[in-house]
């Protein structure tokens, strides 16, 4: 059942249950977060989200209060301005940029809220790096620790979207950072580098080791990944007409930010210079096209030449007809490909045993 409240003097309807965060983004109104992420539980530690309730005493984390009936909700106000202001410079207090990884992307989540906000590194406080720069071996998540601001979203990534709890919290007050597993390297702690920390962090302390230094992109395509049948989609970064990143998107319908190993980080095979762009067929092929007589033994060393599609696919046929024919269906064996979609899959299995006439298929997933 809907209910209405008004927010900055608009009047508002939301959804019974709704957060006044989700009901403003619902509806168009920025509310500043930094720990809170939709595909997350909610913890409220950051409290930049605050806002003025009337009859309140004091501001409330929007991430975190229901909706009701007939509320008057501010979202941006002076004192909220100060206040935010406030909570970013206590958070930049501990934070360390180096910027090894500046030129690799535009501003973080971090970033865009401490210059909207005009919020300034406190007097005394050093700039240098505190900690390790690429302190991890991981070979894909690049980990530099002096830029985190202890949000929890990549514990809470790693632990609620992928389940693997690789991350946690270690210490108590001004002491806590977050480790791997008891302090040890990510895959000592049963990482599998799916990359969903580094996708969630909003400051950078975890990225793409494969993308540093890598430049800022020319454009985004969104895709969906050829490596399983699942269809998940994200995004590619492209710069200079190469896949530099991909990026998770939000929108995406079948897996939202979530991605594997592969899909995140096996984009390289687009470029590899062995990556076959045409179809290729032995030369003896063409020299003798209608020819139905054995295969001759020097075949076998015959050279590969590119032809186009139509050719390639009327040898296949011919060739699949001709053993069909001269040797029995059950002479044909079919082996579909667990990058295949599952309609895919399913076309190559009415092939299999309705056009060929055996049962001879089998796929490639072992999983």
């Amino acid at each position: 059942m809907p209910i209405t409240l008004t927010i900055n003097d608009r009047p508002i309807e939301a959804v019974a249950g709704q957060t006044i965060l989700e009901a403003a983004r619902a509806n168009g109104i920025v509310i500043p977060t930094l720990c809170y992420h939709p595909a997350l539980p909610i913890v409220g530690s950051c409290r930049l989200c605050i806002v003025e309730v009337e009859g309140a005493r004091t501001p409330q984390a929007a991430c975190g209060l229901v909706a009701r009936e007939g509320m008057i909700v501010r979202t941006e106000t002076p004192a909220l301005a100060r206040d935010r202001r406030t909570i970013l410079e206590l958070l930049l207090a501990n934070y360390r940029d180096a910027e090894y990884t500046a030129a690799d992307r535009d501003d973080t989540e971090f970033e865009h809220w401490v210059k909207l906000y005009g919020a300034q590194c406190p007097p005394g406080s050093t700039p240098r790096p505190q900690r390790k720069v690429n302190s991890d071996p991981n070979p894909f998540v690049w980990v530099d620790m002096n830029k985190c601001i202890l949000c929890t979203r990549c514990v809470r990534a790693c632990a609620d979207v992928q389940g693997r709890f690789v991350w946690r919290p270690n210490g108590r007050g001004a002491r806590t950072d977050i480790v791997a597993g008891l302090e040890t390297t990510m895959l000592e702690a049963r990482c599998e580098s799916c990359g969903a920390c580094a996708a969630f962090c909003p400051t950078g302390a975890l990225d793409n080791k494969m993308s540093v230094d890598a430049g800022k992109p020319d454009k985004k395509v969104t895709t969906t990944c050829a490596y399983c049948g699942v269809g998940c989609q994200f995004d590619l970064n492209v710069k200079g007409n190469r896949i530099i990143r991909v990026t998770s998107t939000p929108n995406a319908p079948v897996n939202g930010m979530r991605l594997c190993v592969k899909g995140r980080y096996g984009y390289d095979f687009a470029h590899h210079p062995d990556r076959l762009k045409r179809p290729r067929v032995r030369k003896y092929l063409l020299e003798t096209p209608n020819s139905k007589h054995q295969i001759p033994k020097s075949s076998l060393q015959s050279e590969w030449v590119e032809v186009d599609w139509d050719t390639a696919f009327d040898i296949t046929a011919r060739k699949l007809r001709e053993a069909r024919d001269t040797f029995g269906p059950d002479s044909v064996g079919v082996l579909t490909s667990a990058k295949c979609l599952n309609e895919e899959n399913y076309l190559m299995n009415k092939f299999a045993r309705q056009v060929i006439g055996t049962n001879n298929i089998d796929h490639c997933a072992r999983l």
